[in-house]
Parts: C-alpha cells; structure tokens; sequence
C-alpha cells in the first residue's frame, strides 16, 4: 500500500504565502498604509484651516457638556461633568470621508472607466471577427456557386 504523505506545517504556510491573494493583500495594507498619510495631510492641512476659518483648526476641542458643570483638567481629562467630545467625532468622519471620496474618484472610478473601455473595445473586436467570418463565408459561397455555373455551363457545351 502506498501512504501519501501529507505536507508538513511549513509546506502548507509556505503555499499559503504563495497564493496571489495573500501577497495581494499584503501590497494593499500597504498602499493604504502609505495612503493613509496623504489623506491625513490633506486633511490637517486643508480641510482642517477651511474649518478653522469658521472657527478652530482643531476638531477634538469642539466638546458639549452632558451633565454640568463640566471641569476639564490641564491635562485634558474631564474631573466633572459629562463631556462628549464630538469635535473629534466629526473629524474623524470627515477623514473617512474624504479618504473615501478620494479612493473612488482617484482609483475606483478611473479603473472601473478603464475596465469598461477594454470590454468595449473586446466586444468591438469580436464584433469585426464576427463581420468578417460571415463576410468571408459569404463570399466562398459565392465563389463556390460561380465555380459550379461554370463547371454546368462547361458540361453542357461537350
């Protein structure tokens, strides 16, 4: 009887590690991560003045008090009160949306655009092969009913 050995632990990682969608991923944690800075200084350095024109550059210190009074100590922990800190809420809402809105306009928008043209241009393709097929079947079709005209027209004359 032959036994198959069943591969050992750092056989089955190492094909694990080799299957495209892990070093796909591996490149698009990444890409965000590297991404992830430029979104946070666009955000620091456009969104946040644009908002601090209206009034601070900084989000976390927009706060409501829940329950007065509220006591903020110098180290920024709240000692009375309820405070809610939606400023930073709100900023971290907009990172993610401007992070999002960036992504599609600049790389999911563009690639689905360039996708949708090479299906177009594939259907086009096998369009015109299409054409041509018939357009050559046509033609030996006829050349095929000329031949046969001739080789009658041939046979009648003898």
């Amino acid at each position: 009887m032959s036994e198959k050995k069943e591969p050992s632990v750092w056989e089955g990682f190492k094909a694990f590690l080799m299957r495209g969608n892990v070093v796909d991923l591996a490149v698009a944690v990444v890409i965000g991560a590297a991404f992830t800075n430029i979104v946070n200084s666009v955000v620091k350095g456009i969104i946040n003045p644009l908002v601090g024109a209206f009034g601070t550059k900084n989000l976390d210190s927009y706060t409501s008090c829940l329950k007065d009074p509220c006591e903020v100590a110098k180290d920024g922990t709240v000692t009375k009160g309820i405070q809610i800190a939606w400023g930073s809420v709100l900023g971290a809402t907009l990172t993610f949306v401007i992070t999002a809105a960036v992504v599609y306009f600049l790389m999911v928008l563009p690639m689905a655009k360039y996708l949708a043209r090479q299906e177009a241009r594939r259907r086009a393709k096998e369009g015109t092969h299409e054409v041509i097929e018939v357009t050559e079947l046509e033609v030996l079709k006829e050349i095929r009913d000329a031949l046969v005209a001739q080789r009658g027209s041939g046979h009648d004359r003898e």
